[in-house]
């Protein structure tokens, strides 16, 4: 099997894994994980945080993105273009959201560029699975791949973390040659480090 039909693969078991979660489930979890990503030392320092509002059975974010802002962290939320690259516009609180294309929720406010994430401390990233060298398996549109050689162009280094539930850090996830590495991975149940970043 190609690594792309092995990521399709992958993808479709961890979709449907996600499926069978209730809204108490997602909820839970998403508690859960705002703890322990709030102990992380990179988010306690952060001024400015890239995250994403989830939709779906993604583990909930809202909680993490209200404890953010209650800190006085700037929290930016993606806008998903036409050609499916991604702008950023400011977290002003779940009344400010605007119900927009496959089911997103994005930012009602001014929409600040897709140059806005560079300024990020720290960029929160959706992800299916990711194994034990960072690599992480994205849904497949190619929106954060983008985002990540947007930042890497701009010489910009925020720590990378992606959000996920137990159970989806595995042995190896398939990579491509476009594929980077994130620096951690927050679950409900821990804190997982994959690269070393220079403090």
């Amino acid at each position: 099997m190609n690594i792309d039909a092995s990521k399709r693969a992958l993808r479709r078991r961890h979709l449907a894994m996600r499926s069978r979660l209730t809204a108490d489930d997602i909820e839970a979890a998403g508690a859960a994980l705002a703890c322990r990503a709030l102990e992380l030392p990179e988010l306690v320092d952060a001024a400015t945080v890239a995250a994403y509002v989830s939709v779906g059975g993604e583990p909930g974010t809202y909680a993490l993105r209200e404890a953010l802002r209650a800190r006085g962290v700037r929290v930016l939320l993606p806008v998903l273009l036409e050609d499916d690259d991604l702008d950023w516009g400011e977290d002003e609180g779940p009344g400010r959201l605007a119900p927009a294309r496959r089911g997103l929720l994005e930012p009602e406010g001014p929409r600040l560029g897709p140059e806005a994430v560079t300024g990020a401390d720290v960029v929160l990233l959706p992800g299916l699975a990711v194994d034990r060298r960072g690599m992480r398996l994205g849904r497949g549109g190619g929106s954060y791949d983008r985002v990540l050689a947007r930042l890497a162009a701009a010489g910009a280094d925020p720590a990378l973390v992606v959000l996920l539930y137990d159970g989806e850090l595995l042995d190896e996830v398939p990579e491509e040659g476009h594929d980077r590495p994130v620096h951690a991975a927050v679950t409900p149940s821990g804190l997982h480090r994959f690269t070393a970043r220079p403090r």
